[in-house]
């Protein structure tokens, strides 16, 4: 496919289907454009990626923040050269403005889909008749583009619920979309809110005690289907890791020899060569977790502990891939899609035996939290509960700010209370 035949400004995410896949095309580009002009861009597609597939069960949400994602990175990557992370609210309204007067050539007269197939080669490709905006027609003439207040509030909405991922996901702490609309014509009298998703939400101490105890039923129960799916949580849970960071994706494929053991002290960490935070770091393992990992590599016939080079995958499949790069292959690991969905179906299975003692409301809550909501509540609990001190939650989490972990830390007006009761005036 040759540049005259792609459209001017590139769609950036198919189908849920194959969202999390990628595409060529695209990929081609996104090198460009990290190469070139913003050096984070692809690890903000994977984030965008992500996101889109946490929505794919809702297809008008789906088609609407793929949408205006495409318009927002185009805006960022292709017209000021400016990561999202990068955006302030005097950038936002920028990005309205040209939104509100974008160029003729970007501006389409019906729909048509974002990517299509071609035959010839069996590649989804870029559809060349697409266009990120879309103007309107009368009588067979073409009107002047105009952005209704309702479409605005629109694009502003989602892409503020995009940043509120982004920020729980702490690869940014502000939310210039928000910024804009408090000091925007819109903020006096707002008849709109923005959704608030369950980004920064955890388990409840019984939610989470019901996953357990699921998990190590089923393990029990299954062991060749759910051993792994025990070690699964629990690493996922102990370690607050992101779905990215235990799946296959280009270019990382998770191995045993990641858990290692420090020669001077004996104790374990878990080792996470890149992260979407762009940094490396070691994360301290718990003796639960390190026990854990010994029932789940003597049940997969492995020594009990790794050694520096050991390359067995963490996570392999129960039967071998069907399609890819290794297609007929059993032993490798699991990509993000069959590690969020394998999640999913654990989470309903404890609402589901939640659901049965009677604990409906939990039920109901837990049926909308996902695997990104585990990393939150293994932070919350080590902070709240366990008690572990904030600077070492911080580094565990890959935290840039020690402002970032406190945000999970939550007190009552009682506990509160407690704690100051008994405060003594001079403690010697």
């Amino acid at each position: 496919m040759t540049e005259q035949q792609l459209p001017p400004v590139l769609p950036l995410f198919d189908a849920p289907e194959y969202v999390l896949q990628g595409n060529a095309f695209i990929n081609l580009y996104i090198t460009r454009i990290s190469i070139n002009k913003v050096a984070d861009a692809g690890l903000i597609i994977e984030h965008c990626a992500d996101w889109l597939f946490e929505q794919k069960h809702t297809e008008n949400n789906y088609k609407a923040y793929r949408s205006e994602l495409t318009t927002f990175l185009h805006w960022c990557f292709d017209v000021v050269a400016l990561s999202p992370g990068a955006v302030t609210r005097k950038d936002m309204a920028k990005y309205i403005d040209y939104c509100q007067s974008p160029p003729q050539a970007l501006i389409g007269y019906f729909n048509v889909a974002q990517f299509k197939l071609d035959k010839a080669s069996g590649e989804r490709i870029p559809n060349s008749q697409w266009r990120p905006f879309i103007g309107k027609k009368h009588l067979g003439q073409c009107l002047p583009y105009q952005l209704s207040d309702n479409a605005l509030k629109t694009k502003i909405a989602i892409l503020s619920s995009f940043y509120g991922y982004l920020i729980s996901e702490e690869y940014t702490e502000r939310n210039p979309a928000q910024l804009w609309l408090k000091h925007s014509r819109f903020a006096i009298k707002r008849k709109f809110t923005i959704n608030d998703d369950n980004n920064h939400h955890a388990f409840t101490e019984l939610q989470w005690s019901y996953v357990v105890s699921t998990v190590e039923q089923l393990a029990r129960q299954q062991p060749e289907q759910h051993q792994r799916s025990l070690f699964l949580i629990t690493l996922l849970y102990s370690c607050y890791l992101r779905i990215s960071e235990i799946s296959a994706r280009a270019g990382y494929a998770p191995v045993m020899s990641q858990f290692r053991q420090d020669p001077h002290s004996g104790i374990w960490y878990f080792h996470v060569p890149f992260s979407k935070s762009g940094k490396a770091r070691n994360i301290a393992m718990s003796k639960v977790l390190l026990n854990s990992l010994i029932n789940y590599r003597q049940y997969l016939g492995l020594s009990d502990l790794p050694s520096i080079n050991d390359q067995h995958p963490i996570f392999i499949r129960h039967k071998a891939a069907a399609h890819g790069r290794e297609s007929g292959i059993v032993n490798a690991n699991l990509g993000i899609r069959q590690i969020r969905e394998e999640i999913d179906k654990l989470i309903n299975l404890a609402a589901d035996n939640a659901a049965l003692d009677g604990f409906e409301h939990d039920s109901q809550l837990m049926r909308k939290l996902t695997a990104h909501n585990i990393r939150h509540t293994g932070i919350t609990h080590d902070i709240n509960i366990n008690r572990r001190p904030l600077s070492h939650v911080q580094a565990d989490a890959g935290h840039e700010s020690i402002d970032t972990t406190s945000q999970y830390l939550h007190t009552t007006q009682t506990e509160r209370h407690q704690s100051a009761i008994n405060k003594p005036l001079n403690h010697l």
